[in-house]
């Protein structure tokens, strides 16, 4: 019964399909129109479409396939066809070549679809199944009864026994009817390559070897991960990428990233201040390292504008070479430099100094300014004969344990018995300011220690027996030691020249405070030499007194000489509710605007609240011209605190074990305020391997 009824239907086909290329031959006979050119008509084309659809879907039992012309003979190729499925005719003008292919079926929702706990979600023709319970998002072939019933009875067991009427409860709480929010999950590559880049990103924080990746983080997280939870969730940290090579490429891919929003912010900003010093590093390179100060969103931000190591000659001009190259690069403007700060004075000739010249040659309105540090330091250098030979007697003292580890074993074990504070002296260092007075502080502690453990041989061990010699040291210990809280309360980030000035006025005072004390045969002030002289139950010789008088008067001289007291035409800039007159540095329209700003109640709150920075630059919208001129005031560096903290920074990374590494990408990781953008770093590239 079935071959007369496929010759039936392959006789009526073959009859329209000759009925249909007739017409088409009539038709580009008048028109002269070629086959290919005729079918992209419109009219002609939704007519046999509409003319052979109808032939296809009177046959609903029959699926026609190709149809192809060779030799003018059309052989047509007739399937089966599953019971209700539609079909749809695409036709493909290719060398007289039409195509029928099968329209997808698409499924409808059922209310009855609730009793497995389904609702539908999307398009109503063409909907996705969500489960009620899960939120979970099927595809539409998954409406089907078993499919539901089969996820309900897997995921949701304990639900599987339940009535419509709870599915349609929990359907209509307010929970659900929150509109779903989109979600967008990472594939396992891309989450993997996003990793790699946050665990490379703490390994330049923390400046440990490359290798650590591989050898200690991966493995301590399979196993937490494995631990945690299971076996299969631990497989996948196999995936992320933290060979060395790996490790080394992404560490320069954060450092890029980081100086490529720097140049963004110097290239938006109103003026920057540098700061530069150089120096060698553990394989014999001179490493020079630039920092930079700007404005950039309400505050006053520091950064590393520049890691580089010195190929050839380590001279100004190649200094200034290296710094003006990076300008060029990058296309940052000179003009906005307004200030140098470096550890060369203007009296100095050396090859810093040679640099700060070239650069303000470049950048006409630049100032120079020498580390206020440094000059702390050169000051405190001088002292009368009497106490510099104390220094330099217990320098030795020091050195005749300490350059024998034996001696420093021996003090060691000594110091324990005796229950003492300390177990070790320490070693004075010209190049660290402070350990002067730690060591001066240490040895006075251990005198007693030390009593016991010289031997008579040694020429100097008579002097932890002299009372004078003793009175000295102590204090020596008590003038280094307030000299370096000073020093100590200079550094850090954002220090602005007033407050090293307001610092060194402090200093001054004292000074002339402890001069007259002493004079007065009072000691209060220096508790080590006040502490001594209650133990020994005596006073201080007039020799020793005009010692110290001597040295803290010379002390002062000295400061006033690096620290000059000079007209500060910018104090409005420091507190500017205290100005009653117009300073002479302000035109008229910026002392009105300074009144204004004076007048504001909540201006004047916020100057009590904010840093003297961050006040100023938060005032850059409302009273543009003014703080402007603040800011710029502000912007200078007091001190060489970055450089000297950079190197640090650098001699921890780039170790002997590490002599090849190029440190520069770790360095402008560690030394900047700016993190990274991991995400937009992974949204270019275009590929996101998983580790092999």
């Amino acid at each position: 019964s079935m071959i007369p009824k496929l010759c039936f239907i392959e006789n009526f086909i073959t009859f329209a399909i000759l009925n249909v290329c007739s017409k088409l031959t009539m038709f580009c006979t008048t028109n002269s129109l070629p086959m290919d050119l005729l079918l992209k008509q419109g009219s002609l084309k939704q007519e046999v479409e509409s003319f052979c659809y109808q032939i296809v879907s009177e046959s609903n039992d029959q699926k026609v396939g190709i149809f192809q012309s060779e030799d003018k003979q059309l052989q047509p190729s007739v399937s089966k066809k599953s019971e209700g499925e539609l079909s749809r005719i695409k036709f493909i003008s290719n060398s007289n070549k039409i195509t029928f292919s099968k329209k997808p079926k698409r499924r409808k929702y059922d209310e009855s679809y609730l009793s497995f706990g389904f609702t539908y979600f999307g398009n109503r023709d063409a909907p996705h199944a969500q489960c009620v319970l899960c939120k979970k998002i099927l595809s539409n072939s998954s409406l089907a009864p078993s499919k539901l019933r089969r996820h309900l009875e897997t995921k949701h067991a304990a639900y599987k026994d339940k009535d419509i009427s709870f599915f349609k409860q929990h359907l209509d709480s307010p929970e659900n009817n929150k509109p779903p929010t989109p979600k967008i999950v990472n594939t396992d590559n891309e989450s993997a390559t996003e990793a790699s880049y946050n665990v490379s990103y703490h390994i330049a924080l923390s400046g440990e070897a490359h290798t650590i990746g591989e050898l200690l983080i991966k493995p301590c997280a399979k196993d937490v991960v494995m631990r945690m939870f299971d076996e299969q969730y631990s497989k996948k940290i196999d995936a992320v990428q933290l060979s060395n090579s790996t490790v080394a490429r992404r560490i320069k891919d954060l450092a890029a990233d980081i100086e490529e929003e720097l140049v963004c912010r110097l290239k938006i900003c109103d003026g920057f201040s540098l700061q530069l010093d150089e120096s060698a590093d553990v394989s014999g390179l001179a490493v020079l390292l630039v920092f930079v100060r700007y404005r950039f969103n309400k505050s006053i931000e520091e950064d590393l504008l520049l890691c580089e190591s010195l190929q050839s000659n380590a001279t100004g001009e190649e200094i200034f070479n290296c710094v003006n190259s990076f300008m060029q690069k990058h296309e940052i403007e000179w003009e906005k430099c307004v200030d140098v700060c470096s550890d060369a004075s203007r009296a100095m000739d050396g090859k810093i100094a040679e640099a700060v010249t070239l650069i303000k040659y470049v950048a006409p309105e630049s100032t120079s300014s020498h580390c206020l540090l440094y000059r702390h330091a050169l000051a405190v250098k001088i002292m009368p004969t009497s106490l510099k030979n104390v220094l330099d007697q217990a320098v030795q003292i020091i050195n005749y344990i300490k350059a024998r580890p034996h001696q420093s074993r021996l003090l060691k074990i000594l110091c324990e018995e005796m229950g003492a504070q300390h177990t070790a002296l320490l070693l004075n260092t010209e190049v660290r300011w402070l350990s002067r007075g730690k060591v001066l502080v240490r040895l006075f502690e251990l005198r007693r220690e030390l009593l016991v453990f010289m031997d008579s041989a040694f020429r100097l061990s008579d002097c932890l027996t002299n009372s004078s010699w003793l009175l000295r040291l102590a204090y020596l210990a008590d003038i280094f030691t307030k000299l370096n809280e000073v020093n100590l309360s200079m550094q850090g980030k954002n220090v602005t020249v007033f407050t090293v000035f307001d610092k060194m006025s402090s200093l001054l005072r004292k000074l002339e405070f402890w001069a007259s004390s002493v004079e007065e045969e009072n000691f209060d002030c220096f508790p080590t030499l006040s502490d001594f002289l209650t133990e020994i139950n005596s006073t201080v010789d007039k020799d020793i007194c005009s010692a110290i008088v001597q040295h803290l008067r010379g002390l002062r001289c000295t400061l006033l000489k690096y620290f000059p007291v000079t007209n500060d035409n910018n104090a409005w800039v420091r507190n500017p509710f205290r100005v009653t007159v117009k300073p002479v540095s302000l035109v008229a329209r910026d002392y009105e605007s300074l009144i204004d700003l004076t007048s504001d109640s909540q201006v004047k709150q916020n100057f009590s609240e904010l840093s003297l920075n961050d006040f100023w630059s938060s005032l850059i919208q409302e009273y543009p011209s003014i703080a402007r001129r603040a800011v710029r005031v502000l912007l200078p560096f007091a001190t060489m605190h970055l450089c000297e903290t950079g190197f640090s920074y650098y001699a921890a990374t780039k170790t002997k074990y590490r002599k090849r590494l190029d440190a520069a990408p770790h360095m402008r990781i560690r030394l900047s305020n700016i993190t990274p953008n991991i995400k937009r770093i992974c949204d270019k590239k275009t590929q996101k391997h998983c580790s092999h």
